[in-house]
């Protein structure tokens, strides 16, 4: 009907206001700024004006002495830190400004044994020299597409070190520098992962591998063939479990073809259609959603997005003393949260991003926060909210440098619900053989095939 009253022409402009279109890349002078006033990341170099954020000076790749190397147990190469300040529900006023609100909310809930402990801020994030060439490369070609559920003319780096474009495109951006970050080339682990209530919990141990097809040595944004990862995780105990997992091709845009998975036990493995957006995770008690894995995952196509802007908060950073091999899981996990006298939290310039649920998508999370790392664009922090307009979830993604990586990534991932007064904890390995272990070769896109996969179980 609108199509006999409305000329082609007009239509067209109104759709292009209704639908995001591709946003322009930055210029050549804005780019220039990479590796100047900005960091080679997009961050901006220099420190805060009270000097509570220093300068950032090209990040930190020193090995603590005693450290073996890539896989072994990291040591905390800041051992003689003290905190600077910590924050609780007595003097949380005092603080308010810089506490994001899921943190204060835990303070509100648990207000006899929650704290933050605030350290001096370290900006010791870095990455390899073609991870910065590649990300000034994307600054002046990369752009979004199908209305921000992908991103073309990129590769290998930050697809948007300097965020540009509406308020809804720069908080996209935002989003995809977290899902598109440099976590290395190849990586596995074992790992476990707990459902606390009321202090009790079961581990669950998992052996994880991924090939980060974004970061392929030699690779282009012609040659990703729409995949961002592969990833396969093992469950290797409770003995009843073990040798059921999943297998995982992450493609770039999910909404023109979404992620394939399959699943498999017993020898058997099966496609899993439904492994997106808000399905539960079974292992988490139905504590983390599909989407919630890695903070944020997925597409965006559910959500209308908000740029809030840049703002100096408490997050979570170089949280060596969790993953020590020197504490077991009980040290660790507290009745309701991590033990605070193992983590530690800095000042950081954080990107603020909030995600309000569509009229016409269904989601378990109305509205979602989400607080990005300024450096590395990990997502740090995240609040949901639910339909009444109550903070409902809080996760924390405990970040720490990886100085094997190098960089700053997702070490311990908590998951805690207000409602039912329990957490999830992914990636513990206090009690495993070591850490995360980096590789710059790995096996080939055929072992992370489904077909490779059954021929090795039944073997």
């Amino acid at each position: 009907m609108y199509k006999k009253l409305i000329p082609a022409l007009c239509l067209s402009l109104l759709m292009a206001n209704l639908i995001p279109t591709a946003s322009a890349a930055v210029s050549q002078a804005q780019a220039n700024r990479l590796g100047n006033s900005l960091t080679p990341f997009g961050a901006i170099r220099a420190g805060n004006s009270d000097g509570t954020i220093p300068r950032w000076t090209g990040g930190d790749i020193t090995i603590p002495e005693g450290y073996e190397g890539t896989g072994d147990h990291h040591i905390d190469p800041y051992p003689d830190d003290e905190p600077r300040y910590v924050v609780t529900a007595d003097n949380l006023s005092e603080y308010r400004d810089v506490v994001p609100d899921g943190a204060a909310a835990m303070l509100q809930a648990y207000p006899e044994t929650f704290r933050l402990r605030v350290f001096p801020t370290r900006r010791n994030h870095t990455a390899p020299d073609h991870i910065a060439e590649n990300t000034r490369r994307n600054a002046t070609s990369a752009s979004l597409v199908d209305g921000g559920n992908g991103v073309q003319d990129a590769f290998g780096g930050h697809p948007f070190p300097i965020l540009h474009g509406s308020s809804e495109e720069k908080a996209m951006q935002a989003v995809w520098n977290h899902i598109t970050r440099w976590r290395g080339r190849y990586t596995e682990r074992e790992f476990a992962e707990v459902v606390v209530v009321q202090g009790q919990f079961r581990p669950i141990t998992m052996r994880q591998e991924v090939f980060f097809n974004w970061n392929k040595e030699g690779g282009s944004a012609e040659t990703l063939d729409n995949i961002i990862n592969y990833y396969l995780s093992t469950v290797l105990a409770p003995e009843q479990y073990a040798g059921g997992g999943i297998l995982v091709h992450e493609t770039l845009d999910q909404v023109k073809e979404p992620r394939t998975a399959w699943g498999f036990s017993a020898g058997e493995v099966r496609r899993a259609p439904s492994l997106a957006y808000d399905a539960p995770i079974a292992s988490s008690g139905n504590l983390r959603t599909v989407d919630d894995t890695d903070v944020f995952n997925g597409a965006l196509d559910r959500y209308n997005w908000e740029y809030q802007g840049v703002h100096e908060k408490l997050i979570p950073y170089n949280n060596y003393e969790l993953s020590s091999d020197r504490y077991s899981y009980d040290e660790v996990l507290g009745d309701h949260h991590l033990n605070p006298d193992l983590t530690r939290w800095e000042l950081h310039r954080v990107h603020v991003v909030e995600a309000t649920l569509r009229e016409d998508a269904r989601h378990l999370y109305h509205k979602r926060v989400f607080y990005i790392d300024e450096d590395s664009w990990n997502i740090a922090l995240a609040d949901q909210y639910d339909d009444e307009g109550n903070l409902w979830r809080v996760t924390m993604a405990m970040l720490k440098n990886f100085y094997d990586m190098p960089g700053v990534w997702i070490d311990i991932a908590a998951y805690h619900d207000l409602k039912v007064r329990r957490y999830h904890v992914q990636g513990l390995v206090n009690e495993t053989e070591g850490s995360r272990v980096f590789r710059d070769e790995f096996p080939g896109k055929r072992y992370f095939s489904p077909f490779t996969l059954r021929r090795r179980l039944s073997e």
